[in-house]
């Protein structure tokens, strides 16, 4: 009896995967605090933000060492804030005022968000 010959099954050569290399990516830079104040100025401390209204752009201070009127200019401080700006819009149980005195709890109108327990501060010149 012969014996058949069977034919071998070939292997094709494996392709080696090419080795990944890291992709080099632009160092993030920090960012910069935009609250600078000028020479000469000190920061006086007003109040704190007790809540924040964000469809209006709008904070609750609770005027708690100082008072603030209408054009004063103010820096907020926090974990994440850090701007000043100059107060457009002051108003207290919904009724537009020019001076808050301390002790009180006012809206204020923020050009940026704000969050609980940042501090507001009145840069005296």
């Amino acid at each position: 009896m012969k014996k058949k010959k069977t034919k071998k099954a070939v292997r094709k050569p494996v392709k080696k995967a090419k080795k990944k290399t890291a992709v080099k990516r632009p160092a993030v830079k920090s960012r910069k605090k935009t609250s600078s104040i000028p020479k000469g100025a000190s920061l006086e401390e007003v109040g704190v933000i007790t809540h924040y209204f964000p469809k209006v752009d709008a904070a609750v201070v609770k005027l708690t060492k100082g008072a603030l009127s209408i054009g004063d200019r103010i820096v907020i401080k926090g974990h994440t804030s850090d701007f000043k700006e100059k107060v457009g819009s002051i108003q207290l149980d919904h009724v537009p005022i020019q001076n808050a005195e301390k002790g009180m709890e006012i809206g204020l109108k923020v050009k940026s968000k704000v969050r609980e327990h940042d501090v507001v501060y009145k840069i005296i010149s």
